[in-house]
Order: structure tokens, then sequence, then C-alpha cells
């Protein structure tokens, strides 16, 4: 009988999809300080980055005193759920289900979040849904409150990583010691630790750790780490059926 529940779980696992703990770093840049806040960070952390760019390439934001960044803004909070509210960016290839963290890197104007990166998350936000997201604001002086409300309001079901960081005009040359001391903070290492169920040590959880899982029930050897999946400190036909629950849902618990 446990060898077919586990042919029939086998076969169910066939519907999965791959995930990780991989790390997607989103940022927009106009001046080059998120751009150079990017570069300090992932070279601190294991991460992917990917920068959004405006269609309209000739644009410059901040003449007559930010006039054209201000009308951007006024458009989207005029109509938030519009998806004609928002300037356009270029496209996107990269899948965000790929990866199981990310962290958004944005310049404030006027107190809100840059126009160009409120249009990716607005059409890609709802995509990190119950995943780890943190958030780096850059600002010449101004405080990030409005910048936060923004993320919160456009990526609503996120599990948060702590506070978001600031950094200013002032502190900028410090980013690295900041971006540092922050990662410390919101606990990076542990958030983003190892996903549970990683069997076979690639790096991810797939099919092919459902299947190690098998294995290792069948030939009676499930001394492994990573084995005990729903943690009840036993490694039983329950842990394959968590495996493949968390496969099909692409939610999981880290490792701690």
């Amino acid at each position: 009988m446990k060898k077919i529940q586990i042919i029939i779980l086998l076969l169910l696992a066939m519907a999965s999809v791959d995930m990780s703990a991989k790390t997607l770093v989103v940022y927009y840049s106009y001046t080059g300080n998120c751009h150079e806040i990017v570069q300090t960070l992932t070279s601190q952390i294991d991460a992917d980055t990917l920068r959004i760019y405006p269609v309209d390439k000739t644009q410059h934001y901040e003449a007559n005193n930010y006039a054209l960044g201000t009308q951007l803004l006024n458009a989207i909070y005029a109509d938030p759920t519009n998806p004609d509210s928002y300037p356009a960016i270029d496209p996107v290839t990269i899948s965000l289900d790929d990866y199981s963290n990310y962290i958004i890197v944005t310049p404030l104007w006027w107190s809100h979040m840059a126009a160009i990166l409120q249009t990716y998350l607005f059409h890609h936000g709802s995509e990190m849904a119950g995943k780890n997201v943190g958030l780096i604001v850059s600002s010449h002086s101004s405080g990030i409150s409005g910048v936060v409300a923004d993320a919160q309001r456009l990526v609503p079901e996120a599990e948060w990583m702590g506070n978001a960081l600031w950094i200013n005009n002032a502190n900028h040359p410090n980013r690295e010691s900041l971006i540092r001391n922050w990662l410390i903070a919101i606990d990076y290492d542990n958030l983003t630790a190892e996903v549970k169920g990683d069997i076979n040590g690639d790096g991810e959880v797939t099919i092919g750790d459902v299947t190690a899982l098998i294995d290792m029930l069948l030939s009676g050897d499930a001394n492994h780490p990573q084995a005990d999946c729903n943690n009840d400190s036993e490694v039983t036909i329950g842990d394959v059926t968590a495996l493949i629950d968390y496969l099909l849902s692409g939610s999981w618990g880290t490792s701690r």
C-alpha cells in the first residue's frame, strides 16, 4: 500500500515547479546613486539583478523643478488601479518564479517611489506574494515613509524583511557599512537560508528531490538533515507529501 501511495505522489509531483532560495534585486536608477547601491549590495550577497528602464530615455525628470516627475506621480495617484496611469517601461523577460527573495532599490521622487519602478511593481508585485521582500531607498534628504507606503500598496502580500534601509545623500559614501549592518539587522542570512527539502544538494527544490526522498524511504535509509520536510522529527511518507505540497504551492519555510 505504501509503495502505491508513493507512486501516486510521484505522479502528482510531475506538475511541480522549480523553487530555490535565490535572491533578485529589482531597481531603477536615474542619477546613478541606486546603481552604485546595487553594486555595493551585490558585492555582499549572492543575487541576480534586474534594472528597470523607461521606454523614453530622453526625458529629464528633474527639469523645471521636477515638473515631469511630479506629473508622472500625479497621474499614478489620480487613478492608481489603472494600468494607463503608469509610465511605459522596457519589456522584462526575467521570471519571478525563479526567486524566493527580492530586494527593491528605488530613488525617492517627491516623497514617493520613482514612477518608473512603480510601473514594474504594479504589474509584477503580486508575484512576490508570500516571498521575502526587502526595500532600500535612496533620497537626497527627505524621509522615506511615502516610499514604504508605495511599496506596501504595490506588493501587498509580501513578507517584508524588516525595516527599509534609507541611504541619503549625506551617508551615500558610507553605503557599504550601512548595507552590511542592514543585512545583519534584518537577519538576511537566516531569512534566505537554503530551502529545506533540498535532498539532492543541488541548491534548489525540484522533482529531483522528491525522487531522492522516495529512494531514501524505499531503501530504508532516510538519515538526511533536509529530509524531515514536515518537521515532525522523523522521515516518513508524510515528508514526501509535504515536499510535494510545497512544490505545487510555491510556499515553503526555510531551514533555521
